[in-house]
This record gives structure tokens, C-alpha cells and sequence, in this order.
């Protein structure tokens, strides 16, 4: 055996990803499961690197963003702590702790459709769980590379985390790639998003009488909360519109 050193996180919900997620690349190995994050690493190659660790927190952190588009959950990660791993069982402990407190809210219920003979059509999990991975993993592979993933990556959490101008930070995904692809209508055609759908972000975001949208001086006194079917077809168009943006950057040009 030879020395290790291991980097852990802990983060909260504990089941954001809903299943383990295993990741393996040239100088380390991670593991994503209920809570933790364990990442494995060569003495040798953590040595030589003093940003890694820094470099993974942020890789890490992509993914989550990824999964936030889809679930539109807040979540906690911690910084990380290290330990060096010796043969004999003997640990060296380093710690970098950075607590947060985020609230939590409820989900919804996983619907499983069978034919007349018992076999599965779709399963609501199944499928949400495949999608969170597909998000994360493109989350983590353009954050860093995009600015425009950035830029509407950190407005959707913005949304998550500032429901009281939600409607504001999502629409702000509409208005970037709309400046990205130098106006409304190429963004739509090149995105494959409807008329309608960009349309009803828009009249939601800054037509609608909601407090959580961007024009509410022009609805003095008349402003009312918006409902949670006007949230979800909002957060549901916006989302469209990131995953269509990462699946054209996935696609061969």
C-alpha cells in the first residue's frame, strides 16, 4: 500500500442526487453519495498541485448547479477537509470548514407508468435521476470553459435562492442568450425553443402584475404574489433554455 490523500465534502440534501455517483478521471477519483463527497488522490499529484483542491470544490460545485436546474432545490457544500492516508492507518487531518444554513423544500411524488402486462413505460425517477447525471456532468464540463454557462447558471441560483425577484433572475437566462446569439429570434431557432414558450417567459417575467417580476412600478398597488403553476412554467421554460444551450454545445458544429 502507499499514502493517499483524501479531500471530503459533506453537503445537504443529502439525497440532491438522488444515487451514488462515481467519477473517475486521470489523477483522482471521486465518489458522490448521500451527503459525502470523497475524492481519492495520489500524494505525488496533490503535491505538485496546491490549487487542486480548490480546483475540485469548483468542479464539484458545477455539478451541483446542474442538478439545481432540474430539481430548483437550494443545497449546502462545505468546504473541504483533507486527510493523508498512511498504510498503517494512521491519518493526518487538515480542515477547511465553511458552514452554511439553507432551507430545504419538499419534492414531488415519482410516478411509475406500466403497460397491461407489468412492464415499466416510465418511471418518473428513473428518468429525473439520468437527466440530473446528464446535467451535472455538462454543468462541470462548461462552466469553466462558457462564460455564458456561467452567467445563466449562476441567475438560476440566484432565482433558487432570491424567490422574491425570481421571476427577475430567470428572465435574465432569456435576455442572455438572446444577446449571445444577437437577438431574440436566432436564439429560438438555434435553441429549438417555441415562440410561445419564450413568449410566456417574458409576459410572466415583465407583463404579469407579480411581485417576484421585474416591472412591478408599473403595477403600483396592484401587484400580487405570483402562483406556484406560474413559478414552475417560468423555472420550466428557463430550464429548457440552459439544457437546449448545453445540448448545442454538446453537438457537433
Amino acid at each position: 500500500m502507499e499514502d493517499i490523500v483524501v479531500l471530503e465534502w459533506k453537503f445537504s440534501p443529502p439525497d440532491y442526487f438522488e444515487e451514488p455517483i462515481h467519477i473517475k478521471r486521470d489523477d483522482y477519483v471521486m465518489t458522490i453519495n448521500n451527503g459525502a463527497v470523497e475524492a481519492r488522490i495520489r500524494p505525488e499529484i496533490y503535491d505538485k498541485d496546491q490549487s487542486m483542491r480548490d480546483r475540485l470544490h469548483i468542479s464539484l460545485n458545477d455539478r451541483f448547479l446542474g442538478v439545481q436546474l432540474f430539481s430548483h432545490k437550494p443545497y449546502e457544500l462545505s468546504k473541504a477537509s483533507m486527510y493523508r492516508l498512511h498504510p498503517d492507518g494512521r491519518k493526518d487531518i487538515t480542515i477547511f470548514p465553511e458552514p452554511i444554513v439553507i432551507t430545504v423544500s419538499m419534492g414531488e411524488p415519482d410516478i411509475i407508468v406500466k403497460d397491461k402486462d407489468g412492464n415499466v413505460i416510465s418511471d418518473s425517477r428513473h428518468e429525473r435521476i439520468h437527466r440530473k447525471e446528464e446535467l451535472s456532468e455538462l454543468a462541470e464540463k462548461y462552466h469553466q470553459k462558457d462564460p455564458l454557462v456561467a452567467s445563466v447558471l449562476r441567475s438560476y441560483n440566484k432565482a433558487v435562492n432570491d424567490p422574491d425577484n425570481e421571476l427577475v433572475h430567470l428572465y435574465e437566462i432569456r435576455e442572455a442568450m438572446a444577446k449571445h446569439f444577437g437577438d431574440e429570434s436566432s436564439a429560438q431557432n438555434i435553441l429549438g425553443i417555441s415562440r410561445k414558450q419564450w413568449s410566456k417567459l417574458g409576459k410572466l417575467a415583465n407583463d404579469e402584475p407579480l411581485r417576484q417580476g421585474g416591472h412591478r412600478g408599473k403595477n403600483l398597488g396592484g401587484l400580487r404574489d405570483a402562483t406556484e403553476g406560474e413559478l414552475k412554467e417560468a423555472r420550466s421554460i428557463s430550464r429548457n433554455i440552459v439544457e437546449a444551450y448545453l445540448d448545442y454545445l454538446e453537438s457537433p458544429k
